[in-house]
Order: C-alpha cells, then sequence, then structure tokens
C-alpha cells in the first residue's frame, strides 16, 4: 500500500522540526520581553512592582492557558490550537507597546500575551511530537525540540535589543508582533496524527479518566511540586536580570548578551538531556539539574558582579535552562503513554507558570523595598535543593506497555 502524507517515514521529522521552529519564535519572543523594562520604567514612570506584576501575570496565564490548549489540541487538533494562540500573542505584542497603564500592560503583557504563550507552547508542540516518534526515540526527539526554543532566544535576544535602540519599545513590540504569525505556517505540519512506528493510543478513553489517574498517582504530584521551582527559576532570571545588570553598573546589552548565552546554551544542555533520558532514569537526570542551579546560584550571590560574571553565570544556567522539559515531558509520557500528554504536561506546565508567578513578582516587590535581589536568588537557591529532593522518590514506571517499532 502506498503511503500517504501522515504515515510516510519522513513525517515525524517533519513535525519535529516544525515543532522546533514554532518553540523558537514563541521561547526567542517571551524571554527577549524583559530587555524593554528598564526604558518602559523611564518613560512611564511606573514601579518595577508593577512590571513584575505584570510578567506574573503573563506566566500565571500560561499556565491557566496550558492545559485548556492542551485539551483543546487532543480534542480538536494542534494546527487549530496553535493558531489560535499565535493570533493572542500577536495582538498582546502590538498593544503591549501602547499601553497607558498600569491595568492596561496588565492586559496586555499579561494576559494576552500569556494565553498566546501557554497556548503555543511545549505541551501542544511537544505531545504532537511524541505522537509520532516511538518510544525509544521520544526522548531524543523531545530534547532536539526543546532546543529549537533556544535557538530562538539565542537570535532574538540580541535581535530585541538591536529592535529596541532603533525604533524604540514601541516600534519593537510591534516588529516582534508580525514575528510572532511565523508560527501560523508551522503549525499545518503539527497536526500530531500518530503513524504506525509511533505511539499506539494506550490508556484511559477520556480526558476525565486520564485525569483522574494521573491525580492518584504520587510522581504526578512530585513532577508539579519540582516544576514549581523550574518556573520560579526561569521567570526571575528572564524577567529581572536586565534590571539586575543594570543595578550592577553594567549597559543593557550585557543583559542581552546574556540572556542570547542562555539560548546558545541551553541548545546543548536540552540536547544533552534528550540523549541522556533515553539511556538512565530521567527522574536522576532532574535532581542532577535543580541541584545544580542551587549551586551555581549561590556561586553567583558570591562573585563579583562584572560583565565576565553574567556570562559565565547565563551560561551556565543557560545547559541548566530548559534542559528539564524534555526529562519532565519524557517521564508523563513514559509513565502514562502519550494519548493525553498534552493535557497532562498542561497541568504541569500551570505547576510551572505558578512559580513563574512568584518568581516575577517577587524580584519585583523585593526589589521595591530593599533595592537589591539578595533574598530572590537566596530563595531560589533553596528551592533548587528542594527540587532536587523532591524527584528522588519519584515511580517512573510505566503504567502500561509500549512498543518502540
Amino acid at each position: 500500500m502506498t503511503p500517504t502524507f501522515k504515515t510516510a517515514k519522513w513525517f515525524p521529522w517533519l513535525v519535529l522540526v516544525s515543532g522546533c521552529l514554532v518553540l523558537s519564535v514563541n521561547l526567542g519572543i517571551r524571554p527577549s520581553l524583559g530587555l524593554f523594562i528598564p526604558d518602559m520604567l523611564t518613560a512611564t514612570g511606573w514601579s518595577a512592582s508593577t512590571f513584575g506584576l505584570a510578567f506574573a501575570i503573563q506566566n500565571l496565564m500560561w499556565g491557566v492557558a496550558a492545559p485548556v490548549a492542551g485539551a483543546l489540541a487532543d480534542r480538536y487538533g494542534t494546527t487549530r490550537t496553535l493558531i489560535g494562540g499565535a493570533a493572542f500573542y500577536a495582538l498582546g505584542l502590538y498593544m503591549m507597546g501602547g499601553a497607558a497603564s498600569p491595568l492596561g500592560l496588565h492586559a496586555t503583557s499579561g494576559l494576552l500575551i500569556g494565553i498566546g504563550v501557554g497556548a503555543t507552547s511545549f505541551p501542544v508542540v511537544l505531545a504532537a511530537i511524541s505522537r509520532v516518534f516511538p518510544a525509544n526515540k521520544r526522548s531524543f526527539a523531545l530534547g532536539l525540540a526543546s532546543a529549537g526554543g533556544s535557538v530562538g532566544q539565542f537570535v532574538m535576544a540580541p535581535t530585541t535589543q538591536a529592535l529596541n535602540d532603533n525604533l524604540g519599545y514601541v516600534g519593537a513590540l510591534a516588529m516582534l508582533a508580525v514575528m510572532s504569525m511565523i508560527i501560523v505556517p508551522f503549525a499545518f505540519a503539527m497536526t500530531g496524527k500518530a503513524t504506525k512506528a509511533g505511539a499506539a493510543d494506550l490508556g484511559p478513553n477520556s480526558l476525565i479518566a486520564a485525569f483522574h489517574e494521573a491525580r492518584k498517582h504520587r510522581g504526578f504530584l512530585l513532577l508539579n511540586a519540582g516544576f514549581f521551582v523550574c518556573g520560579f527559576h526561569v521567570a526571575v532570571i528572564a524577567t529581572h536580570l536586565p534590571t539586575f545588570t543594570q543595578l550592577c553598573g553594567l549597559p543593557g546589552s550585557v543583559a542581552a548578551q546574556g540572556l542570547a548565552l542562555i539560548g546558545l546554551f541551553n541548545i546543548f544542555g536540552t540536547l544533552a538531556a534528550g540523549w541522556a533520558g533515553g539511556k538512565w532514569r530521567k527522574k536522576w537526570g532532574l535532581s542532577f539539574i535543580y541541584g545544580a542551579r542551587a549551586v551555581v546560584i549561590l556561586a553567583f550571590m558570591a562573585a563579583p558582579k562584572t560583565a565576565e560574571t553574567i556570562w559565565i553565570f547565563s551560561a551556565v544556567m543557560g545547559a541548566l535552562w530548559l534542559s528539564t522539559v524534555p526529562l519532565t515531558s519524557g517521564i508523563i509520557a513514559q509513565v502514562f503513554g502519550p494519548r493525553y500528554m498534552a493535557t497532562l504536561f498542561g497541568i504541569v506546565m500551570l505547576s510551572h507558570q505558578v512559580g513563574a508567578f512568584f518568581g516575577a513578582w517577587m524580584g519585583g516587590v523585593v526589589y521595591d523595598l530593599t533595592g537589591n535581589f539578595d533574598a530572590v536568588w537566596a530563595t531560589a537557591a533553596a528551592l533548587g535543593v528542594l527540587a532536587a529532593l523532591v524527584h528522588l522518590p519519584i515511580n517512573d514506571d510505566a503504567l502500561r506497555v509500549e512498543a518502540n517499532a
């Protein structure tokens, strides 16, 4: 029988490449938005906590949107979900530049962009990729897709800084809105239908049954706790590194270069995590990553704050940045199967974004109250130790047998 478009051997790789590009746009633009905060602080006169709350709302809405988008993708398809998310993303970016009040900033940068990011991010994209790759190749495929997002950050951080320098934040945000619509053409390849070589539809036959199965599994609850910490770390750095760098008397270009280095080294980190997850138990890798983050943050607190220190910190944290994603999503697919992975990973993503909410918000509040970020860094280090311990007792045995062929 002649292979169809969706059963051709190269189709999984088309889905993977398209997913890499979608995540590249999504995760390239969003972490770069913190670069606008110093100029917007000067132009508007609003407080750092106002911007911290806006980015906290964005992170929270990302988390709220993620399981909803996952359920929509599981029910109505990945393509439609991604296109809808891209529309929210573009509208939020464009309107953020014209926000005339803190409420307008919270509605655009927070609500609209948060929904857009949540509907075009990991749960939807990685679930589609999981369905077309067999179990023995899935961890590495998820690592490749996560690395795609890092390429976007590496490219978009200096690009955003250049746009801001030449067009101002209003013009730069309008350009980013246009760029975000690149997601749409690649969404059409992200059907996420299982090929014969990919994952079978094993497990519960409804979303409700899948949810009840997961909530009774202690490992699923522990993954939620660990991913909360990941969100806290990522939000603190992505949102407040530009302001922290400026506080240290360094130019904005240092922060942009730091964010770019995070993206660059995250490429290697996620690829390594995806490869390692296919060879060793994924929970050990997660414990190592969170413990290493705690050590790096403590060393950064003690080091002199120079441009070189910022760059080294960014590079090392970059290697540990999204390396949690292929391992966390891989455990979910391994334990529960890929059929409802978009929904289940969306729930875990909500926990991640609740952590991100507190990271972004706490950073702004602490800075307004104390004039520094010391308490935030100390909290981030302590949470890293906690997350390293939380993953150790996870039972990652598969609940059902899945074919590798």
